[in-house]
Formats: structure tokens, C-alpha cells, sequence
């Protein structure tokens, strides 16, 4: 049961973070459409959150998009406390998730295996 109580609260936190990452952030040279809060895992006390983000760039711009969420992090929590009702906010730290990358690399090397492969058949 409870299980199914943080894996709710995990998705809530991911819209409520996602909405606020247009809201909050007003840097310059910070593109929020570059970055996916990607999932959150919540501790069972609901005391701390690690949030997953993928950043599309080079090593740098993940690194600096990186950089602006842990210090809008305060701000973060503070639209958490007032508009998703749970009892504690949780503490939120911010890593970055190479799933996507990694994915998307899989993707490339099986779409470039099809096209090396003689269309008709024959060997």
C-alpha cells in the first residue's frame, strides 16, 4: 500500500516540478524547453526527493542547466509546499538522467544495423 501511496506522490512531484520549471526560472541563456524532469523517487519518510532531469546539449549546457535548477531549488520546494498537499516538503536534489541518451543511442546503432543490411536478402 504504501507503495503505491509514493509512486502517486513521485508523478505529482513530477507535474508540479515540471509546471514550475516555465514558472520559476528565468535565467538568461536557460532554455527550459531543453530540459524533462524525467521521474522523482521520494523516500518512503517523504522527508527528501531525488529528481531526474535530462538535458538535450553537450556536456556543458547539461552542467549548467544542472547548475540553475539546484539553485532554484529553494523555490522549487517553496511551489511544492503550497500547491501539492502532503504533509512534509520534501528536500529536492537534483541528478542528472542519461537514460534518454543512452536510449536514443540504442535507437541510432539499430536504425544504422538496418540500413547496413542488403534490402533484398540476398548474402
Amino acid at each position: 500500500m504504501k507503495t503505491d501511496r509514493i509512486q502517486r506522490v513521485n508523478e505529482i512531484l513530477r507535474r508540479e516540478l515540471a509546471t514550475q520549471l516555465y514558472r520559476l526560472v528565468r535565467e538568461v541563456g536557460f532554455d527550459p524547453a531543453k530540459v524533462t524532469i524525467t521521474r522523482v523517487r521520494t523516500a518512503v519518510d517523504l522527508r527528501t526527493a531525488r529528481v531526474y532531469v535530462s538535458v538535450m546539449g553537450d556536456e556543458a549546457e547539461k552542467k549548467a542547466a544542472l547548475g540553475v535548477l539546484k539553485r532554484y531549488r529553494t523555490e522549487f520546494q517553496a511551489a511544492i509546499r503550497d500547491n501539492v498537499p502532503i504533509r512534509y516538503t520534501p528536500q529536492l536534489h537534483f541528478t542528472l538522467d542519461e537514460s534518454i541518451e543512452k536510449g536514443s543511442a540504442v535507437l541510432e546503432i539499430l536504425s544504422s544495423l538496418e540500413e547496413s543490411e542488403d534490402p533484398t536478402g540476398a548474402g
